[in-house]
């Protein structure tokens, strides 16, 4: 597989804060993104450094964001964190435990009925 980069594209996040340096609003875009401006109540972003092995991390919601709408949001990364992570690694075992505790997650938070 060859690392030359044949196309790019820029994503761009813009963060409204209030007086008190709350998000109120997050809106992003990307060049080749047709639908133009997106909004969205929350983000989060994790970025693996290639030179420390750390993770590097922004979570941000806006003041609007109901706890029902994060255990949502939540729930649905979990679940594609598990998806993201099979496709990564093939580790069968790993990833379903992950899927069960995401199911566990779902049901106590009433995202999924038991």
């Amino acid at each position: 597989m060859s690392k030359e980069v044949i196309q790019t594209s820029d994503i761009n996040i813009k963060v409204g804060l209030n007086e008190e340096k709350r998000p109120v609003s997050i809106d992003w875009d990307a060049s080749d993104n047709p639908n133009g401006q997106q909004h969205a109540k929350a983000m989060l972003l994790s970025l693996f450094d290639e030179e420390s092995k750390d993770t590097l991390k922004i979570d941000l919601w806006t003041t609007e964001m109901q706890v029902i709408e994060m255990d949502r949001f939540v729930f649905q990364t979990l679940r594609g964190l598990a998806d993201t992570y099979f496709k990564a690694t093939q580790n069968a075992e790993l990833a379903t435990s992950m899927r069960q505790f995401v199911h566990y997650f779902g049901e106590k938070t009433g995202i999924i009925k038991s």
